[in-house]
């Protein structure tokens, strides 16, 4: 069970792949294998911890010097999976995002000018050495993309409240086979657009579904709410089913109720507009 930080959570949530050792070269199969047997993996909460704190010299690092070795372990039917950090590609990537998200006069008190060219300079680089890299781990703050729930099914939604306990965090999440993930995004890209020509769902449906064909067939897919459910009241977490939600909204649309499907997406806006408003709040 993840421990609450000792530095505010970003309210983030991640959308991980996990794949078999088989499914990487030999020297980094070598690597993860040694690193599956170690007893003290770092959590989440860790990365979290060490990415706030290259945040807080002056300049700041904006991105890691080194990529990370690390990553999130799990097993599925016998075989060891496993789901690399690559903290660094991870952070190049939302470096570049960030100026959707905030004033440039806000983004450059954040991370200075300098500090943002050279590092989107140093990422150029990397790409030129390493075109089809690739994060196993994909970020949203505030949010679950609602394409994200495309992908699983409330029957998979595993959630733990952490009974009370003050070193405990609630835990939301979702796992289901990568097989199963590739089929739900193709039957709901079919309903969609048989009911709409185009529009934001599908497109961000599209990409995710690119992402997921760039893995091994037998990966393991996993939505976490992570910090994200320390935005969340426990009576609200407890009851989300946004992944119920979306199924409901797809099928009706496959049954050409548009009634159905406007109230099941009615309701998923209501739920994370309330989430987002929190954020103003702040």
């Amino acid at each position: 069970m993840p421990k609450v930080s000792s530095v505010i959570v970003p309210y983030a949530a991640y959308l991980r792949v996990y794949e078999p050792l088989a499914a990487f070269p030999d020297e980094e199969r070598a690597h993860w294998t040694r690193y599956a047997r170690r007893p003290d993996r770092p959590s989440y909460q860790d990365e979290l911890r060490r990415s706030l704190a290259d945040l807080l010299p002056t300049p700041p690092v904006a991105v890691p010097v080194h990529e990370s070795a690390d990553a999130f372990v799990t097993e599925v039917d016998g075989v060891v999976c496993v789901c690399p950090w690559r903290t660094r590609l991870r952070g190049w990537q939302a470096l570049g995002d960030l100026a959707e998200d905030f004033p440039e006069p806000v983004l450059d008190a954040l991370i200075p000018p300098v500090v943002r060219r050279q590092s989107a300079q140093d990422y150029e680089r990397w790409l030129e050495r390493n075109p089809d890299a690739r994060p196993w781990i994909r970020t949203a703050t505030w949010q679950v993309p609602i394409n994200w729930f495309v992908l699983v099914s409330d029957a998979e939604r595993e959630y733990d409240g952490g009974d009370g306990a003050p070193a405990a965090a609630p835990v939301l999440r979702y796992r289901t086979p990568m097989v199963q993930a590739r089929r739900r995004v193709a039957r709901g890209l079919r309903a969609l657009r048989e009911a709409v020509d185009e529009g934001p769902l599908i497109d961000g449906l599209v990409d995710v579904g690119r992402w997921l064909e760039e893995f091994h067939p037998r990966s393991l897919v996993e939505l976490d709410y992570g910090g994200l459910v320390h935005a969340l009241p426990a009576g609200e977490l407890e009851a989300d089913h946004s992944a119920a939600d979306v199924a409901e909204g797809i099928e009706a649309l496959r049954h050409g109720d548009g009634v159905a499907a406007g109230a099941a997406y009615g309701r998923l806006v209501e739920r994370w507009r309330a989430v987002r408003d929190r954020r103003s709040a702040n």
